[in-house]
């Protein structure tokens, strides 16, 4: 019964907090709705400057073909390479496509035929992106030439391989179907974090902590009073999330919602119990949300949401593993795209279990509870 109150206190004063509902409902939406959209690596409306000095139909072709990849936005065409080299250096032009003489000859006979690509570098991923693309394109379009050379010349046919790539999963590679749901996971991540941290320690400013560390509740239960409404938060913040990336993006999950669930339930379990760990240690409601705000930060950059893990240093790797996010971010992704299953991700839950038992259990020893 003693819970039963103090759950009942506890839903009070989230209702009665005007800013809090509509964090809990508006903020998942919008972030949801509008961060794949921000937070995408694909590069387009490349600036490119080409200096054809070959002035053939091949080489026309050629950039017909890079203008229509819909990567690249031709900005001029220049006399000569330092005019161009100018237009970088102005920041008119981000890559440079200069064409040697003899283009179409050499490709017509099998020879080298001589490209350069010249890439403004000053950012480095796109100028790594657009090299990579413009890359692509050339290869794609040598091949072309080559293919047709064969089949039109009846000597030199011969049997050709061609190859189909497939795609699992995103078939499209739309960069937002891997943001969706590391997003969502960073929401829900965000909610049920710094909304405990500012519990206890919002209620040490107000000075109502004092009345409760005289009463005769045991910090067990205290702890369980304050995890259980940002459980239901967390159900609540989830479920929001699951219908924007319906709504918006078409996405539903390939392997059902039940185990998404389920795992969220350890994982929100997880992130509550830390947040208290933190209003516990925590003096202001600025203490909190500093220290919470370098934990969050912390964990996102180690799970893999904008960087994948296996790209990282192997020292990276290894410490990324103290990070719940990252888990939860594979899990739903796992599930989400692929529709594995709870055997597929065992050490996945276990995992998360034992970072709810660890933060909780730390929750409850270091609240310091007076009778």
């Amino acid at each position: 019964m003693t819970l039963k109150y103090l759950l009942e206190k506890e839903f009070l004063q989230i209702k009665r907090n005007k800013f809090m509902p509509r964090m809990i409902f508006i903020l998942p939406f919008v972030a949801l709705a509008l961060f794949p959209l921000v937070a995408n690596f694909e590069v387009k409306d490349i600036n490119l400057v080409v200096v054809d000095n070959d002035h053939s139909s091949f080489s026309a072709r050629m950039v017909q073909k890079i203008s229509s990849s819909g990567y690249f936005r031709l900005n001029k065409v220049s006399a000569d390479y330092q005019t161009a080299l100018y237009n970088i250096e102005q920041d008119d032009a981000d890559v440079i496509l200069e064409i040697a003489p003899g283009f179409e000859k050499n490709l017509m006979n099998f020879q080298p035929a001589g490209v350069l690509i010249s890439t403004n570098t000053v950012n480095g991923m796109k100028g790594g992106l657009s090299s990579a693309y413009l890359s692509g394109i050339i290869n794609d379009f040598s091949s072309e030439i080559r293919a047709e050379h064969l089949q039109n010349n009846s000597k030199l046919k011969a049997n050709a391989i061609e190859i189909i790539p497939r795609y699992d999963y995103n078939p499209h590679l739309e960069y937002k179907y891997t943001m969706v749901p590391a997003i969502l996971m960073m929401m829900l991540a965000m909610l049920s974090g710094f909304l405990p941290a500012l519990n206890i320690v919002g209620e040490k400013e107000k000075g109502t902590i004092e009345q409760l560390n005289v009463t005769p509740v045991s910090k067990f239960t205290l702890i369980l009073s304050k995890l259980i409404p940002y459980w239901v938060i967390g159900f609540i913040v989830l479920t929001i999330c699951f219908l924007v990336a319906w709504m918006f993006y078409g996405m539903i999950s390939a392997g059902g919602y039940l185990q998404i669930y389920l795992f969220a339930a350890v994982f929100v379990l997880a992130f509550s119990g830390l947040g208290l760990v933190i209003s516990n240690y925590a003096n202001t409601i600025q203490q909190a949300m500093f220290m919470m705000f370098f934990f969050v930060i912390t964990f996102i950059f180690l799970s893999g949401l904008y960087t994948p893990v296996s790209s990282m240093p192997d020292w990276t790797q290894a410490l990324s593993r103290i990070s719940p996010l990252r888990y939860m971010i594979e899990v739903l992704r796992f599930i989400f795209l692929k529709g594995s299953n709870f055997f597929d991700l065992k050490w996945h839950f276990a995992a998360l279990c034992g970072f709810a038992v660890l933060f909780n259990g730390w929750a409850v020893l270091s609240y310091r509870k007076t009778k």
